[in-house]
């Protein structure tokens, strides 16, 4: 290849570097692989005889055929005469390897055959990487993403992640009643992320528990320096969440800490949430004193913990709350059981007059 050439080769690599963050060593390293393979195949020879130097930084694009001296010949591939070798070096030996530089237009015709395909395939991998090192740095967080199409019959959305690329949010992963439109912006939970042949398989939520967990994080400094801790969240995406919180500061009030001045982060949240109501519950290592928390609004009477497993207790409510401590299809009650761990069977305080109070 001409010096001309080599420096129109490399200037194409590094403008490729610059504008698709495309490393320039490992465009070359996959240029000199095809060139290897590209010479193996002309020359009926192994790696082991081929040698391909590619220096950007001195314009050097230099491919040799290593092969070995011998008094006779019997693999002409991969071998050369004595002969013949001391016509070009007069001190060559039997046993000595044989370096014949290929000519510059050889290997520019097999670097320019290979070339065009592997930067192709060198620009597809190298972006598939960047984007799964893009998103995989944000697995388990928020990200935005804009809403490109919607699948009519099974109410799938496509979105643009920008850099990260694009996902699907399934309509299983969607809060239900909420409708979107080409162009919406909105935001999603990145549940996981997988580095496939295709590119990266991104699974998205807005239903996913984390994604109230990390709202409060972003809306509440409190969470994001470690001074307040969520402990356990619990939520029914688009009707109510429950999420208990804990502070090691004793001066720190973590539950007023996530409602805000006059409710202003908790309520920034619920809006986000299109209206979903969020219960900020103070944890307890007291698993009872938890377990009256999680219940709230409801009030608790007594608490009894019940041997055996799984885990499992008895609450008693006063009459007047026992459907408030249920909820509505026993949302409140089965919300409470999945922040605590526990099945929680709801009684009635009149269910108790005459029993022993023992306990």
């Amino acid at each position: 290849m001409a010096t001309a050439n080599n420096n129109e080769f490399f200037e194409a690599l590094s403008a490729l570097e610059k504008e698709r963050g495309l490393s320039a060593d490992y465009l070359i390293e996959k240029i000199r692989a095809a060139v290897v393979i590209a010479v193996k195949k002309d020359y009926g020879v192994e790696d082991e005889n081929v040698v391909v130097e590619i220096d950007p930084e001195k314009g050097a694009f230099r491919a040799s055929l290593v092969q070995e001296i011998v008094e006779e010949v019997e693999n002409p591939h991969t071998q050369i005469s004595l002969a013949d070798a001391r016509r070009t070096r007069k001190t060559a030996k039997v046993g000595q390897q044989f370096v014949t530089h290929l000519k510059t237009k050889d290997i520019g015709r097999i670097a320019a055959q290979n070339a065009k395909h592997v930067i192709r395939q060198g620009l597809r991998e190298g972006e598939r990487d960047r984007q799964y090192t893009e998103m995989q740095s944000r697995a388990h967080e928020i990200v935005t993403g804009t809403v490109v199409s919607i699948d009519p019959e099974r109410g799938n959305v496509v979105l643009d992640l920008g850099k990260g690329g694009s996902a699907v949010l399934p309509r299983g992963e969607q809060v239900p009643g909420e409708q979107f439109m080409e162009g919406d912006v909105i935001q999603v939970y990145v549940v996981d992320v997988l580095n496939t042949e295709r590119g990266p398989r991104i699974t998205i939520s807005r239903t996913h528990p984390g994604l109230v967990k990390r709202m409060f994080e972003l809306e509440v400094p409190e969470i994001y320096d470690g001074t307040v801790e969520v402990k356990a969240i619990a939520r029914e995406a688009g009707a109510r969440t429950k999420i208990a919180v804990w502070s090691k500061d004793p001066n720190v009030d973590p539950r007023g800490a996530c409602i805000g001045a006059h409710g202003s982060r908790v309520e920034k949240i619920v809006s986000e949430l299109g209206g979903e109501k969020v219960d900020i519950i103070l944890w307890n290592e007291d698993v009872t004193q938890f377990i009256s928390e999680a219940l709230s609004p409801a009030k608790v009477v007594k608490v009894k913990l019940l041997p055996g497993e799984p885990k499992s207790c008895d609450v008693t409510v006063p009459d007047h709350q026992l459907s408030l401590a249920i909820g509505n299809r026993g949302q409140n009650v089965r919300l409470c059981a999945h922040l605590t761990g526990y099945n929680i069977n709801i009684r009635p305080e009149s269910g108790y007059y005459g029993e022993d109070e023992e306990d």
